[in-house]
């Protein structure tokens, strides 16, 4: 089990002064579903980044907690007493991933060349590197290795470098897209390139399978779906938390993926805060009212 916890949290645009998160406080634990709501502009998205390090916010006070057990990685990694808790602010992004934070984007970027299947064992493999690296005795031992890299490279083909060979991961790749129910050529193809956005939406689902994070943010990843390919991300999400135990911090604007994944917990973001908290009855309330009884009703004015 781990919980990831956001609190107090400010901030804002690193190249500029608008302010975007105005003390978000946010708790979300291993096997919970949480739905984050909230009209444009509210924060939503910025505190997913902000989650995953990115560079462009500037983090002006407050803490993004991870709170690990002892077994959160199994037998492979013993985590001592003193590193049960991290602090996400103070680690690059893939220090963050290798914790196991993962960030479903909202708009996937394409790369032609790379085929899914080496870029999944690439990401596997450099986040098990990673992890090994963070949990080792800090001696300074491997202070002249830090900016060398990672061996593995998606554009390098199928050598069988890294923790993962490509015969073992062949087999991890077919048990997770047998789990999402994935046709197995998708994985053949080059990453996200001519996919629909019903497809680059499934990927990122794939990824989290593969990758087995503590907590997933998902960013709108319901955004664009018909009803058909909503229903089959959907059943994703659920995997991972039922078969995997991935906590996961659904952002997004409307309560139809709520019907296909229930939340345990609903939260609505305005003005970049977390104004009002509540069970999936309170997305349901916001699909017939909107958010200005919200505000009407935590601040006194519409």
């Amino acid at each position: 089990m781990a919980r990831l916890e956001l609190s107090n949290l400010h901030a804002e645009v690193a190249e500029g002064d608008e302010k975007i998160l105005e003390g978000v406080d946010l708790e979300v634990e291993s096997g919970e579903i949480h739905a984050l709501m909230g009209p444009n502009g509210s924060g939503k998205s910025t505190t997913a980044k902000v989650i995953a390090g990115h560079p462009a916010y500037e983090v002006t006070e407050g803490e993004v907690l991870l709170h690990l057990e002892d077994e959160e990685f199994g037998e492979d990694i013993e985590i001592d007493e003193d590193q049960r808790t991290w602090n996400l602010l103070d680690l690059e992004p893939n220090e963050r991933a290798a914790l196991g934070i993962f960030l479903g984007f909202q708009y996937p970027a394409e790369i032609e060349g790379v085929t899914m299947t080496n870029f999944l064992r690439t990401a596997l493999n450099a986040k098990i590197e990673e992890r090994e690296e963070l949990f080792e005795d800090e001696d300074g031992e491997d202070e002249d290795e830090e900016d060398e890299g990672f061996e593995s490279s998606p554009m390098e083909g199928p050598a069988d470098e890294g923790e993962v060979g490509v015969a073992e991961f062949q087999q991890i790749l077919q048990e997770k897209m047998e789990q999402l129910d994935m046709d197995e050529k998708f994985a053949q193809r080059y990453l996200n390139a001519g996919f629909s956005g019903g497809e680059k939406k499934q990927n990122e689902v794939l990824q989290a399978a593969i990758l087995e994070p503590s907590v997933a943010v998902l960013d709108e990843i319901d955004s664009g779906l018909d009803i058909d390919r909503l229903q089959d991300v959907s059943e994703g999400i659920n995997a991972l938390r039922d078969e995997q135990g991935t906590g996961i911090l659904q952002i997004t604007h409307y309560q139809r993926i709520l019907d296909y994944v229930e939340p345990d917990h609903v939260h609505v973001m305005l003005d970049g805060q977390i104004a009002k908290s509540g069970g999936p009855e309170l997305a349901e309330k916001l699909e017939d009212k909107g958010y200005d009884w919200v505000r009407e009703d935590v601040y006194g004015t519409a």
